[in-house]
């Protein structure tokens, strides 16, 4: 499923197309995806001129002018394709209707977007934008990490006494928002950190070392436009790069990269969930 920085990316890459345009035509052509389409949904975003396009953990959040947002969630194989546009370096022409072009924006501008899902596990809603922080997939979440609330402080406050192992805890959509297994398993590699310890066992300086750790991975990430493992694309149709610097994730048996460490990326099981670390470096 993508995470923060794949959801970023594709964000940034609708920005010029999407902000401030207006939907000339919204095409539905389901009732749902993982859970039913709102009521109306063509006609309540027909015609409306997208204020602002913003990104809560996972999620996606176009407000508009009418005073809802569409709340987008990619799942696992959403796609937002944009086509009859520049977008960078690429120009691409409208494709023909495909099988899983469940929602298709037509922009008053000439372009168009897409989401495409052949899964069916992404999900659009229609909220109010003054309540936005009370829909039910967004009301429980955690603090951004790049934002001013997360910070040592905080994280170390809120391992203290947890008896979850370190993963878990920073998996957990209420303590941060948007890290998935990914990322936090390179996060673990380069604060030295076993995925298995006990986050409440983590001393107050090694909580708050995980808090820049955790941005400059993200950060890197985004840069390299996220990571394509299946089926993430970016909003112009081309990869994410950032599984090329993976240190540990879908490493196993590769050498440590650590200098001076001669261990071997190891993979192992917590909660149904792979995780990938070295145990001789990350203690």
């Amino acid at each position: 499923m993508p995470e923060l920085p794949e959801v970023e990316t594709v964000r940034r890459g609708l920005v010029p197309v999407l902000e401030g345009a207006v939907i000339a035509r919204a095409d539905v052509n389901r009732p749902d995806l993982r859970w039913p389409l709102p009521d109306r949904m063509a006609d309540r975003l027909t015609g409306r001129r997208v204020t602002a396009l913003r990104r809560r953990s996972k999620y996606i959040l176009a407000d508009l002018d009418s005073g809802e947002t569409l709340l987008v969630h990619l799942g696992m194989s959403g796609r937002m394709l944009i086509s009859g546009a520049q977008v960078g370096r690429f120009h691409h022409d409208h494709p023909a209707p495909q099988k899983h072009d469940h929602v298709v924006l037509h922009m008053a501008s000439g372009a168009r977007i897409t989401f495409n899902d052949a899964r069916r596990f992404g999900a659009m809603d229609l909220m109010p934008t003054d309540r936005a922080s009370d829909h039910m997939l967004l009301k429980g979440l955690g603090p951004e990490p790049f934002g001013n609330d997360f910070n040592g402080p905080y994280l170390a406050g809120r391992l203290k006494g947890r008896k979850t192992p370190i993963k878990a805890a920073l998996l957990d959509q209420g303590i941060v928002a948007g890290l998935g297994n990914i990322y936090v398993a390179e996060t673990l590699y380069r604060a030295r950190i076993s995925p298995l310890r006990l986050a409440g066992d983590l001393d107050e300086a090694e909580a708050q070392r995980l808090v820049p750790l955790i941005r400059e991975v993200l950060a890197e990430a985004i840069e390299a436009g996220g990571s394509s493992l299946r089926d993430f694309r970016q909003a112009n149709g081309e990869l994410g790069y950032f599984s090329k610097h993976f240190q540990v994730y879908d490493r196993e048996g590769d050498p440590c990269e650590t200098p001076g460490c001669s261990g071997t990326v190891t993979r192992t099981v917590q909660s149904g969930r792979s995780s990938f670390w070295c145990p001789a470096c990350q203690r």
